[in-house]
């Protein structure tokens, strides 16, 4: 989730480079992408029925779902759905920002806020 120039909020699907690193030997390399400086680390319960107006966050957030659905909306009227093993990188810190949802049951999600 981004915000535009003009404060309107959007999706936009994107991968992550990987290489094979051996990364712990003995075991067999594994692909790996390049970190990502963070700052700090929670764990977000958002119970069962919870609603969130339009707002943008306050940060650079990945949101890494671990259970639960949660449906967001971006102003520009997208809607997706995030479950278990869901990864979003929530960009939009100005503007319109993005509604939030739970559907169905309580929702587990680890968030991780980027520096800079």
């Amino acid at each position: 989730m981004y915000a535009d120039e003009c404060g309107d909020s959007h999706f936009e699907d994107g991968e992550f480079e990987m290489s094979l690193v051996d990364i712990a030997p003995p075991t067999p390399p594994l692909d790996v992408s390049a970190p990502i400086p963070s700052t700090n680390v929670a764990f977000l319960h958002t119970p069962a029925g919870w609603y969130g107006e339009a707002h943008p966050v306050p940060g650079r957030i990945f949101l890494i779902y671990l259970a639960g659905e949660m449906e967001a909306t971006v102003s520009d009227s997208e809607v997706r759905r995030f479950g278990p093993g869901s990864i979003v990188l929530v960009e939009d810190t100005s503007g319109k920002g993005h509604a939030s949802r739970v559907l169905g049951d309580d929702v587990l999600t680890v968030m991780v806020q980027l520096a800079g």
